[in-house]
């Protein structure tokens, strides 16, 4: 088995273009010919990072578009800076398969970092319980075949965060770290692990038995407070089913020192 997610084929550094092989620790849980949502994303942050940011500008948000799914194998990556600026920058990246067709878009804002904050204005909610005093996921749907909710991360699960008080159901708790490189050959950065580890919202907070329904969701949107420290990523999240069937998955994001953001996901949700 490759030690890697994504096998570099062609990189160009500074440019956000280039050709990645697929691994199978990249693959869902569902179709073992398609990718986890986690895994893509993270690899439209590599190749954001690498088009640069300038000083002082940090990415705020991504949003996600998973317009079909993402196959395993070879894989076309393309990213842009579309309006460039000095305090705000708008980037675009894709993912196109073999034969060109577009699988994901990313949308992403970068923002010129503050440096007059004062300290009482800071944000510093503490971390869930930490992942050393929660347990292992165990089994996952699919997982008798490499994966990356298996083989491609560690999934440790903490206690629900609690009742809530406006009838929504508890907060499901989970840390996330990556077991292997993102990319053959280089340290993940912080934005992509929080990346790989966004997409698991919907799946630790589900209300519905996953053998009668699917939670599918075509889109992601992190929001970034501030880049995480260490390899671990927590999930608080919260799965609402509307009125009319529609889904929102919401997680906050956290490092082992406290909130670092939010990720949301809207949810088709079906029958199986």
């Amino acid at each position: 088995m490759r030690e890697a997610i994504f096998i570099p084929v062609a990189e160009e550094p500074g440019d956000g273009h280039g050709r990645y092989h697929a691994t199978v620790l990249a693959r869902g849980p569902w179709d073992p010919r398609a990718q986890h949502g986690g895994a893509p994303a993270a690899l439209l942050v590599h190749a954001l990072e690498l088009l640069g940011g300038g000083d002082h500008l940090e990415l705020a948000r991504i949003t996600y578009e998973f317009m079909r799914p993402v196959p395993l194998g070879d894989l076309d990556v393309r990213a842009e800076r579309v309006r460039p600026g000095r305090r705000v920058q708008l980037l675009e990246a894709s993912i196109h398969d073999a034969d060109g067709t577009e699988v994901v878009r990313a949308r992403a804002l970068q923002v010129r970092q503050a440096d007059d904050v004062p300290p009482e204005a800071i944000s510093a909610k503490p971390p869930p319980p930490r992942p050393a005093r929660s347990a292992s996921a165990g089994h996952l749907p699919g997982g008798e075949r490499p994966m990356f909710g298996t083989d491609g991360c560690e999934i440790r699960l903490a206690e629900r965060a609690g009742t809530s008080t406006d009838g929504d159901p508890p907060a499901s708790v989970a840390w996330f770290r990556l077991l292997v490189p993102l990319v053959e050959g280089v340290e993940p950065t912080p934005l992509e692990r929080l990346a790989a580890a966004g997409d698991f919202g919907n799946g630790i907070s589900s209300v519905l038995p996953w053998d009668d329904y699917v939670y599918i969701n075509p889109d992601l949107t992190l929001y970034v407070e501030r880049e995480p420290i260490g390899e671990w990523i927590g999930l608080e999240s919260t799965t609402r089913i509307g009125d009319g069937g529609v889904g929102l998955a919401e997680s906050i994001l956290y490092d082992e020192r406290g909130r670092v953001g939010r990720a949301l996901q809207s949810l088709l949700v079906a029958r199986r």
